[in-house]
């Protein structure tokens, strides 16, 4: 009897696993392992809980976060990052309701919008508040007028 919940636990806890990838289920089904493993040896009920529990939770706190460095992928920063914060030249009027605008970061040209939504005139320095694939998100910078 108890060989099928441990062995069926042990199949849910493996298709858990496959679905979210969260390196969570894939411990408790190496518990439940443990304990059909116990269950066909002969050992009691209490016995087989205790080392279902013992070995997920050992498993989990151990294996876990060593699993996790190694498989989860790297985020890797691109150029597009480094554009953000830095200011650039309006050279096409920014408006959003017709969705033109081009702004000159650099050596680049980039479509653009405004991060406000209010209208931007060329010739206008602004700051890239953001990177939405290729648009660049801008809004106006306050230049200081020489006293």
């Amino acid at each position: 009897m108890y060989l099928i919940v441990w062995l069926v636990l042990m199949i849910v806890f493996l298709m858990v696993e496959s679905q979210t990838v969260t390196m969570v289920s894939l411990w408790f089904g190496a518990g439940a392992l443990a304990a059909l493993i116990a269950a066909l040896c002969g050992a009691e009920l209490w016995l087989q809980i205790v080392l279902f529990f013992a070995v997920s939770i050992v498993l989990l706190a151990s294996l876990r976060p060593l699993a996790r460095k190694y498989f989860t992928p790297k985020i890797t920063k691109t150029n597009v990052d480094s554009v953000i914060g830095t200011t650039g030249l309006v050279t096409a009027p920014i408006d959003n309701v017709t969705a033109q605008g081009q702004v000159k970061l650099g050596a680049m040209e980039w479509s653009a919008r405004s991060t406000s939504g209010a209208p931007i005139e060329a010739g206008t320095l602004v700051k890239v508040d953001k990177i939405e694939g290729v648009k660049a998100f801008v809004s106006p910078v306050q230049v200081d007028a020489p006293v």
